[in-house]
């Protein structure tokens, strides 16, 4: 079978009469006539059951989560994720719908991205959700644009504390390039909610917060609620970024003077995926509604009486005028939305809280084992969820090779982002890990530091 081409004889003629060359070799004149058709050394083709058998054999090679344990955090999380979740997004009404611009057609991707921002407003105890933003650090960038349209434009500076994830902090940086933003508080890593308190003056339009922080520890309700309210004296938002999954054990943000509350929603039912696609959640007060970037869906009633779910607020700029729009290159992560949602009702409060207290205690009891390993010690001056920070005898990347030997993922390397915490890792245990993996990983460590003493 020949292959399909659009074009005729006479439609060449015309393209080529039209830029002003003879023929298609007058077109490609200034690639040089070696370069044109190169002889390519192929292998004889395969059969698809060859092809197949090839790939499985590669994919093999690979430290993949069936295979493996884990210990990876810092931002993407293994955590389990129900069969109903990929049955429902897997559906061909929700995996191939487009934005839901028509709502007489639309339904039940409306009322799915309703629901999911119904469940966000009950974890965080926000008034309002969007319909998500790409990841979590995009939602803070655009809680700091929002601030800064909230105070209309007189304010241009964030506070930002330096345990929020680096990442985020270098989104933010260049999301704000150019709107002549200025960051301040991420200079010291030690500077807590007190020491930030004393950057806030009357050009500050919002202060963020990690909850837990970027190294899992956790400031006292009372610390950040002192902090909300010195912001607010100042006329600011404060904004708190959370670990969803946290939330089932740990305050809302709103009991401790939240005005926004953004985050990571991969936890809720979507896979570490290589990073992406995730999804980033973004919750306000009512009173920053007409403020928010992105889309929300609301709940009415038609002509008839009957409920019906419509795009009530889409202030994006292929909605309205360009220079009135909130954001112009946000959009949601539908799909991933309805992932969370999906997780979400199938866990239920009971199943959130039960998740989150296996975390809590499995990162305890691996950060007491490995905290009795000889030379390896745990940060333990403050609260801690899942995650915590260990200092290491040995330089990080020799131990996480080591412990590749073992089908063991070890942590992040914290000197990554901060030279100081070189031989520092950060270890992540969430309800995916056994018993039998934590005890695993401390014969490792063991193992390692006997050896370094030799």
């Amino acid at each position: 079978m020949s292959s399909y081409v659009p074009h005729t004889d006479a439609d060449r003629k015309a393209m080529l009469a039209t830029i002003g060359v003879r023929s298609i070799d007058d077109l490609f004149a200034v690639i040089p006539q070696a370069a044109r058709a190169p002889q390519i050394d192929l292998p004889e083709p395969l059969s698809e059951a060859e092809v197949l058998r090839e790939l499985r054999e590669m994919s093999e090679a690979n430290a993949d989560l069936d295979h493996f344990a884990t210990f990876l955090g810092a931002g993407s999380y293994y955590h389990y994720v129900p069969s109903v979740v990929q049955h429902v997004i897997g559906r061909s009404e929700f995996y191939t719908a487009y934005t839901p611009y028509q709502p007489e057609v639309s339904q039940g991707t409306l009322q799915t991205i309703f629901e999911y921002q119904s469940m966000i407003c009950g974890l965080t105890g926000m008034d309002v959700s969007n319909a998500s933003h790409y990841d979590g650090a995009t939602a803070m960038a655009e809680a700091v644009i929002m601030a800064m349209s909230v105070t209309r434009g007189k304010r241009r500076k964030a506070v930002i504390s330096p345990t929020v994830h680096p990442e985020y902090r270098q989104v933010v940086r260049t999301y704000t390039q150019g709107m002549g933003v200025q960051i301040v508080g991420d200079e010291e890593r030690g500077a807590g909610p007190a020491a930030l308190a004393h950057r806030i003056d009357a050009e500050t339009a919002c202060v963020i917060v990690q909850v837990p922080d970027f190294y899992g520890q956790m400031e006292a309700p009372s610390a950040l609620a002192a902090l909300a309210e010195a912001t607010h004296r100042a006329g600011a938002l404060f904004v708190v970024a959370v670990d969803p999954i946290s939330l089932g054990l740990l305050k809302p943000p709103a009991d401790y003077g939240a005005d926004v509350v953004v985050g990571e929603g991969q936890s809720l039912g979507l896979d570490p995926s290589f990073g992406g696609p995730y999804l980033g959640f973004f919750a306000c007060r009512e009173a920053y509604v007409r403020r928010m970037a992105g889309r929300l869906v609301g709940e009415t009633v038609d002509g008839q009486g009957r409920r019906g779910y419509v795009l009530t607020l889409a202030t994006r700029e292929q909605h309205i005028r360009r220079e009135r729009a909130t954001s112009n290159i946000c959009s949601n992560e539908a799909l991933c939305a309805l992932a969370a949602g999906v997780y979400l009702s199938a866990l239920g409060k009971r199943g959130l809280r039960q998740v989150a207290e296996l975390c809590y205690h499995k990162a305890h009891y691996a950060a007491r084992e490995i905290a009795q390993v000889p030379g390896f010690s745990v940060w333990q001056d403050k609260p801690f969820f899942k995650e915590f920070v260990v200092r290491c005898p040995l330089p990080v990347e020799d131990i996480n090779e080591a412990l590749l030997d073992w089908d063991i993922i070890g942590g992040y390397d914290l000197g990554q982002v901060d030279p100081a915490l070189a031989d520092h890792m950060l270890l992540c245990v969430t309800e995916m890990n056994t018993r039998q993996q934590i005890d695993d990983l401390v014969a490792v460590l063991r193992g390692l530091s006997e050896g370094d003493r030799e």
